[in-house]
């Protein structure tokens, strides 16, 4: 049987974070265009300055998403940048015997 879960390395791969940036920046020209009526008909003038402010707007979006991206990486631990992920990130850590640590033994006060 072979192991095939990623490790964090292989999630965080920069061409996948920049492209991810770019659909964003994409989406958000795309958005802009349709809302402020580019593909209706129009006058002449009006073609130019709807195309500046996609092209704002995507910039800003791509350059937001990646400074987000960014700074979430940097949370992360890089002594677990090798350990391969095998449960939700989010849930608690599991005993040895495979149940939910006690509440009490977070410091939590029991209710």
């Amino acid at each position: 049987m072979t192991d095939d879960k990623p490790t964090r390395r292989d999630l965080m791969k920069p061409i996948q974070l920049l492209g991810l940036a770019f659909g964003a920046a994409l989406f958000a020209g795309v958005v802009t265009l349709v809302s402020v009526g580019f593909f209706q008909q129009r006058s002449p003038e009006q073609a130019p300055a709807a195309l500046t402010l996609a092209l704002i707007i995507a910039g800003v979006t791509f350059i937001v998403v990646l400074v987000v991206v960014a700074l979430l990486l940097l949370a992360v631990d890089p002594a677990q940048v090798k350990k391969q992920i095998d449960r939700p990130v989010l849930l608690p850590d599991e005993n040895a015997d495979g149940t939910a640590p006690d509440a009490s033994a977070s410091g939590e006060p029991k209710a």
